[in-house]
């Protein structure tokens, strides 16, 4: 009989992938709780990072036979947990961008004209604030969000750590988030 309590997390991967669900309920009970405060961290929504949260460990489940947990389980659930939550807020953005329009449309007759030159605004102003980065931060920002790096790529080929390409894409987002938020406000007043 298997003790889960003591398995490593790649021995409970591999009992996952034959369909083992105590090696499941030992993967969530080992790890809901800190991928919901990674979820928090990033979205500042409790109840949002729970339910993030749910559809990794749900996915994990539904797709246990075709994942493939290549570096360790808890970095293949850090990983989906932080993909889920930039999904989220992408969506969220298309979704908000969109209804705005829509209502301005209706509301004020602005022409869609408007809201291409607001998006290609906001594409200029995006751009301007990761130029001006600090140079390793805007390299490891860059690496990871358009050659969708690992931090371990990112580290070696910036001669790092992993944890500070980490850290210096954690600050990099904060950032972004804080200069790009104030000019969207402003962007769509006017």
């Amino acid at each position: 009989m298997t003790t889960y309590q003591n398995s490593t997390d790649r021995h409970l991967a591999t009992l996952l992938l034959q369909g083992d669900q105590r090696a499941y309920t030992e993967i969530f009970e080992r790890y809901h709780k800190l991928l919901i405060k990674h979820a928090f961290q990033l979205l500042q929504e409790k109840e949002a990072a729970g339910d993030l949260v749910q559809d990794v460990f749900l996915t994990l489940w539904q797709k246990r036979e075709t994942i493939s947990v290549t570096n360790s389980l808890s970095s293949y659930l850090y990983t989906a947990t932080r993909n889920k939550v930039f999904n989220l807020l992408s969506h969220q953005k298309v979704a908000s961008r969109y209804a705005e329009s829509i209502a301005n449309f209706m509301e004020e007759g602005h022409s869609m004209t408007d809201v291409t030159l607001r998006e290609k605004e906001l594409a200029r102003i995006i751009e301007k604030e990761i130029d001006a980065l600090p140079t390793k931060m805007r390299e490891v920002f860059l690496l990871r969000s358009q050659e969708e790096l690992s931090y371990q790529q990112i580290g070696e080929q910036l001669n790092i750590t992993k944890q500070t390409a980490k850290l210096q894409m954690h600050n990099a987002l904060k950032i972004l988030k804080i200069k790009i938020k104030s000019y969207l406000h402003v962007l769509w007043l006017l």
